[in-house]
């Protein structure tokens, strides 16, 4: 990863918890590793993360994003729902669309008329795309 995309990110993430300078649990580094993972354009969801994983559910992926995904592609981990972060859509939907990211038109009646995800198209399986192996 280049540092201005790194920078970028920095800048760019929402609001996470602080660490308090203490290692990460290993559970949250297995989680960000695979949110790393994830190819510019494709999506997991909560509930992917933790089936890939073998462990843990989606309440507990999206703790780990809030808490430490600030330096991580956190756009990528999303909502089974296919509706963008609440609080974050703008920034979301910009990456989303720089990267190509499959999404569905709005409904007229929705709220701000954002974008959902198009899961269908833009989930990831965790190997097809890069061959990465299952962990």
């Amino acid at each position: 990863m280049s540092p201005e995309s790194e920078e970028a990110r920095a800048v760019d993430a929402p609001p996470a918890g602080d660490a308090g300078g203490s290692p990460l649990p290993e559970y949250a580094e297995r989680v960000l590793e695979v949110a790393e993972l994830i190819p510019s354009g494709r999506v997991m969801t909560y509930g992917d993360v933790a089936e890939w994983l073998g462990e843990g559910g989606p309440r507990q992926v999206g703790r780990v994003m809030a808490l430490y995904g600030g330096a991580v592609p956190w756009w990528r981990v999303v909502r089974a729902d296919g509706r963008l972060l609440p609080g974050h859509e703008v920034r979301a939907l910009e990456h989303y669309q720089e990267e190509g990211t499959p999404l569905r038109a709005a409904a007229r009646g929705a709220q701000g008329h954002i974008p959902r995800l198009d899961l269908a198209a833009a989930r990831w399986d965790g190997g097809v795309d890069g061959d990465i192996p299952h962990t």
